[in-house]
């Protein structure tokens, strides 16, 4: 979500207790006259059934046996209105229990008992062991990595791991790329996105355990929170109980909910999307050259269910609409959270990234003979007379000099990079297939404390896509007084499907908008309506993204390239390059990972995996390509290294160059002031 980025369906459970959570028992199943997961399971472990038709049993059966349970709930909104009325009305207690729409305290909670226990995390396992293991075997390399966000980060950990020594060269003075942050004149952190880590993140979790980190993720209760837009001021929840095993844990979370959808238009949604669990990612990956929208109408499935559903979705997968948004994003992220009991869980860093897990992870680079370099931007990649790489030209006119080498920059930047001699090779010809989508991430500091949930909320907004009072759910930034909420604005330009170009607009129109959508979802708390104006706005902050990560638009997964290249001695990382998780933290890091696979696999004298497959239309674009010298990476700014930053801060040069630095991340002009 990215935030990178997130993937949700949506519902609430009125039974949020554990111990009503305990009445979906075995009792329930055999009152339901069905056959419990339990015994599904048998069978499956027995041997009796295929992995994938077990997978199919389960969800059906938890559906049928959930579905008598959830039609046994009642509505509680006029109740829960009240509750919420009287929060409102109280001075301290601010937090509620989304489920219930009561008080309750900020709380964390332990790491997630079935994380290290998924396939997915025994596989991410496996290749960090690799590294150790057969360290030493074959000859050490030098290896320049160009970028420091965190795949450029992940990439050297793995490569010093192995016994290579790698040099980060990072162009700004922070490190993290799209989770950098950097303090205002107050002190107060800014962050360039709202950054949420999911049970789900298999090679993100294992390098929080192998960097000795695990104690600064706060896990937060196994539920996903939407604002409700029939019900303004209150919230509705899925509910994960704990103890029911995926694939159940899922559905149940869905048919509990009595708010969101009617049974019908669940049962509706079901079948279109049982093919994801049946063929696996061979279904998937034939989607992707429809949109969300394209393919509810080929399947005949409800309108509300984009409403509902999709929208919330799209917009925290990757800041697009859904007629815009490739399903294969959907049904990945589907796929992925909806095989593991605790995929869906969210935690958040108990800080700002650079100082939290940027700052862990360039000590153990130095630690085992690597090096970070702050303040190094590249200005060119200098080549020898075969096409391979001879050596890294500097801004400052240093030349670098390395046996491998590794770019880990975004895919906008790259272009930008790639020298002459290359773009007619089909290789990297596709890579203009790729571009970054642009996003608002916005930060608002208020003179109280708001109601608020200790946990990420899906605002279900036209503007905004999640947001959180990070005053809650960061103990860094804890303020038991005032509210500071991190909002992220989506979509923001025509390429996300939005109306407006909102990176053309003011700082003061963005955030006056902003809480236009405020005053909507929080009637009680926000507005010039209520007694005294409400909550008053005491500063603000809007982080520019122009390019972030790569617009998942219809038939763009397959120009996703392979880490290995057709240059001996140069290799791609980055989230955007082909893995199986989508442009997002957790795909940043298996892509640097994969990256220092690459390089460890040839010094060893191993078979590496090879090149991806490219598309037959590439060839005829690359032999009729006039190739040209690069343009290079121009500014100083973070956007102008594909980062973001806030225009409208600091002097009327630096807010010239910012808005020089946007028009070239777009290729257009634009004029932005304050």
């Amino acid at each position: 979500m990215a935030t990178g980025q997130m993937a949700a369906f949506v519902g609430a459970a009125p039974i949020a207790p554990a111990a009503q959570a305990q009445a979906v028992s075995a009792a329930s199943w055999r009152h339901s006259g069905l056959v419990s997961p339990a015994r599904v399971e048998d069978g499956c472990r027995q041997g009796k059934a295929s992995q994938s038709s077990c997978g199919v049993a389960s969800l059906a059966a938890g559906v049928a046996a959930a579905s008598s349970v959830a039609a046994r709930t009642t509505r509680r909104s006029g109740r829960r209105g009240v509750q919420l009325a009287a929060i409102a009305n109280m001075n301290k207690t601010r937090t509620v229990n989304p489920s219930t729409n009561t008080p309750a305290e900020k709380q964390d909670f332990p790491k997630p008992s079935q994380i290290d226990k998924t396939e997915n995390y025994k596989e991410a396992q496996a290749l960090s062991r690799k590294f150790v293991e057969t360290k030493g075997q074959g000859t050490q390399k030098t290896v320049a990595i160009i970028g420091g966000g965190l795949s450029g980060l992940a990439c050297a950990k793995y490569l010093a791991d192995n016994g290579h020594k790698p040099l980060v060269l990072e162009a700004r003075d922070t490190l993290g790329g799209k989770v950098s942050a950097w303090q205002d004149e107050d002190g107060d952190w800014i962050e360039t996105g709202l950054h949420i880590f999911f049970g789900a993140y298999p090679n993100m979790m294992n390098i929080f355990s192998e960097l000795d980190i695990e104690d600064r993720l706060q896990w937060k209760r196994h539920q996903m929170i939407f604002a409700m837009q029939e019900f303004p001021g209150e919230f509705t929840t899925f509910d994960f109980f704990e103890g029911v095993p995926a694939p159940l844990n899922f559905a149940l979370s869905i048919l509990m909910n009595q708010k969101m959808l009617t049974m019908p238009e669940k049962l509706q949604t079901a079948p279109p999307l049982l093919p994801m669990l049946i063929e696996g990612q061979n279904f998937i990956n034939k989607q992707d050259d429809i949109s969300v929208l394209q393919f509810m109408k080929e399947n005949g499935m409800p309108d509300r269910i984009n409403e509902e559903v999709f929208i919330s979705m799209a917009k925290a997968l990757d800041f697009i609409d859904p007629d815009k948004l490739s399903m294969t994003v959907v049904l990945t992220a589907m796929n992925r959270f909806l095989n593991e009991t605790d995929g869906l869980q969210m935690a958040f860093l108990d800080g700002n990234q650079p100082d939290r897990l940027c700052a862990p992870m360039k000590e153990h680079i130095e630690m085992h003979g690597g090096e970070v370099r702050l303040n190094s931007p590249l200005d060119k990649i200098v080549l020898n007379e075969d096409g391979s790489v001879k050596h890294l030209l500097m801004r400052g006119g240093e030349t670098i000099v390395a046996d491998e080498y590794i770019s880990s920059v975004p895919c906008d930047i790259m272009r930008r990079l790639v020298p002459k001699e290359w773009p007619t090779m089909p290789f990297f010809r596709q890579i203009d297939g790729l571009e970054g989508v642009p996003v608002i991430n916005i930060h608002l500091w208020f003179d109280r404390k708001l109601i608020n949930v200790d946990h990420l909320c899906f605002s279900r907004s036209p503007l905004l896509s999640v947001y959180a009072d990070m005053s809650t759910c960061c103990k860094e930034y804890w303020d038991d007084e005032r509210s500071t909420l991190q909002l992220v604005f989506a979509p923001c330009s025509p390429l996300a499907g939005g109306k407006v170009d909102w990176l053309k607009r003011t700082d003061t129109e963005i955030v006056q908008a902003t809480l236009e959508e405020l005053e909507r979802i929080f009637p009680t708390e926000i507005g010039p309506h209520l007694e005294g104006g409400g909550a008053k706005l005491r500063k603000s902050a809007v982080v520019r993204v122009p390019r972030s990560v790569y617009a998942a638009i219809p038939g763009r997964n397959r120009y996703r390239p392979s880490q290995e290249t057709p240059i001996k001695n140069f290799t791609l990382a980055g989230d955007w390059t082909s893995q199986k998780f989508l442009g997002s933290m957790e795909g940043a890091i298996l892509g640097g990972k994969l990256a220092a696979e690459v390089v460890s696999d040839r010094a060893a004298g191993r078979e590496t995996k090879g090149l991806k497959e490219i598309e037959p239309h590439v060839y005829d674009d690359a032999e009729n390509f006039v190739a040209k010298e690069p343009v290079g990476v121009k500014g100083n700014s973070s956007i102008a290294f594909g980062a973001g930053a806030v225009l409208s801060s600091g002097t009327q040069a630096r807010r010239h160059e910012l808005s020089e630095d946007v028009a070239i991340a777009l290729g257009e002009e634009v004029r932005v002031t304050a």
